[in-house]
């Protein structure tokens, strides 16, 4: 399996070197930031904050990489980047939550077995708030499409779903459920920005 891994990776290096310094250099960093996070020298994923910064990193890079093809990176896209980043560190964490007590069972220091899954949830919503926030300032500055700050309505609807998580046990199968629900409002923002898009 590692000999596979490491001819995908070579594979796909080659492909994205094709299309750009920019591309290929995005591409280089969200291995990079893989390799950290998951290979044992290393093994981010059990190093609590280490983990939620790789992710916050992976998210920006992730969205830099599609961005880089339509030309040069440049700091609305890392404006827009960190919203994304934020948001995928936020999901994360509550992932944690979801795996807290398989985690524990094999001694895996995630953020929610070291700091506990109450602090880890509100970890979660701070995030959260924060990547609808920024998303707010950067409707409002014209970085993204005005129309957007209309997407902050939803946000009530995130903070009452974890509420009522935090009000119980938090257990796998709250956790899931919060999940399902705000992907769901993550899946209507992100139409939401396709629509604003297209209409520009």
């Amino acid at each position: 399996m590692s000999s596979l891994a490491v001819g995908l990776l070579v594979v796909s290096l080659l492909l994205f070197s094709s299309l750009g310094r920019s591309v290929f250099a995005v591409a280089v960093g969200i291995a990079a930031l893989s390799a950290v996070y998951s290979l044992p020298p290393f093994n981010w994923k059990g190093r609590p904050l280490l983990s939620s910064a790789a992710h916050v990193a992976g998210g920006v890079l992730h969205f830099l990489l599609g961005y880089s093809l339509g030309g040069t990176i440049d700091p609305r896209g890392v404006a827009i980047g960190i919203f994304f980043g934020v948001t995928f560190a936020a999901g994360h964490l509550t992932q944690e939550l979801r795996d807290y007590q398989a985690d524990v069972l094999n001694t895996i220091r995630t953020n929610a077995v070291i700091f506990g899954p109450r602090r880890t949830m509100i970890a979660s919503l701070t995030l959260f708030t924060l990547s609808q926030m920024l998303l707010l300032v950067l409707a409002v500055r014209g970085t993204v499409p005005r129309t957007l700050a209309a997407t902050i309505l939803l946000y009530p609807l995130h903070l009452r779903w974890s509420l009522q998580a935090l009000a119980g046990a938090l257990t796998p199968s709250s956790i899931a459920r919060l999940q399902a629900h705000y992907r769901a409002l993550y899946a209507v923002i992100g139409l939401a920005m396709m629509a604003a898009l297209w209409l520009e």
